[in-house]
């Protein structure tokens, strides 16, 4: 375990912030996890746990004890013909994970390729892409409860699941650490997921089908659309895709034909956040160093100099302009702390 005061954040969100933590430590395994938050319960100081920050918008410094997990080990656990589990640790880059299972044929996450992030914090966000998200691969999580110290396993219908929300989100937040991920994932696959958006085109256009492609495609095409944090301070898409209920939908379609849709149920539709905020005039624009991206107008950006609460006076004034034009309430993707 290490502990630093005064630390800086901006290697640790990818907006590239530069606010401080009064107190940073870095855990190891889960005794360390323990000590860590017992440390900041006994400083009467507020904590929070963070991972490579890549869904974060910080406000200001935090005034409090960052808990950041290191560890990274990845292995494979259990082997029933081709069905195979994996665990990986929390602090593992999510990006990382995914390439080590294509590398030895392990299908099930290729479609989540290049998603910045850590493993440990993919669960709770349950991130998803190009028609996969990680509950349809996760098998169980291992996390301590910080209050009692004990380690419970939780299933996937135990995390909640739905559309980018899970029970470590929402009512169990802040109450838990994650140390590990369990996946089930297959073996040299022979069926892939390559249906949505123009996938499975740029697939076909690599080469043949394999994990190998569907990997590079999704990295082609996440480049293309999406800016590099490293350059441009951005934590990819900041506002959830809409859902809503067919009789709004109806009546929004029919004022607006072009609108683009997906039916997720009898009852549900879900409308393209970036088409929404498009056609409200917001691509590309910029005020300062805070802007929307000029390829894709999910993305909020830094352009060097930004504050958090630039960026969240933004958000806010593209929310407004999308519920005032289209009666549809855009929710935030992004954790704001």
């Amino acid at each position: 375990m290490e502990i630093y005061d005064n630390y800086s954040l901006k290697e640790y969100n990818s907006f590239g912030f530069n606010v401080r933590a009064r107190r940073f430590i870095s855990v190891g395994n889960e005794e360390d996890i323990l000590a860590a938050a017992e440390q900041a319960v006994k400083s009467g100081l507020k904590y929070f746990i963070l991972g490579a920050g890549s869904n974060i918008l910080f406000t200001s410094d935090y005034d409090g004890v960052i808990i950041n997990a290191s560890c990274n080990s990845v292995n494979i656990v259990e082997e029933k013909n081709r069905n195979i589990v994996v665990s990986a640790d929390a602090g593992l880059t999510w990006d990382s994970f995914v390439e080590w299972c294509v590398n030895i044929n392990l299908g099930g996450v290729e479609n989540l390729s290049s998603i910045p992030g850590t493993v440990g914090a993919a669960p709770v966000q349950n991130i998803g892409a190009y028609g996969s998200e990680i509950k349809d691969v996760l098998r169980a999580v291992r996390a301590i409860r910080l209050s009692t110290g004990k380690a419970e396993l939780f299933s996937a219908n135990d995390c909640r699941f739905s559309y980018r929300e899970s029970i470590f989100k929402n009512e169990l937040k802040g109450k838990y650490f994650i140390s590990k991920v369990y996946f089930n994932l297959i073996k040299n696959p022979d069926q892939f997921n390559t249906q949505y958006g123009n996938l499975e085109e740029r697939v076909n256009r690599i080469g043949k089908k394999s994990l190998h492609t569907i990997r590079q495609a999704v990295m082609e095409i996440r480049g293309e659309k999406l800016p590099d944090p490293a350059i441009t301070g951005n934590a990819g898409s900041f506002f959830k895709n809409p859902v809503i209920n067919r009789q709004l939908f109806k009546s929004t379609h029919h004022k607006n034909r072009e609108m683009p849709y997906y039916e997720t149920n009898e009852d549900h539709i879900k409308i393209p956040a970036g088409w929404l905020i498009e056609e409200c005039g917001w691509k590309g624009f910029r005020d300062g160093d805070a802007g929307v991206h000029n390829k894709q107008a999910l993305v909020l950006v830094n352009y060097g100099n930004a504050t958090g609460i630039e960026i969240l006076n933004l958000a806010e004034r593209i929310i407004e302009s999308v519920n005032q034009r289209f009666g549809i309430e855009l929710k935030k993707e992004v954790e704001i702390v």
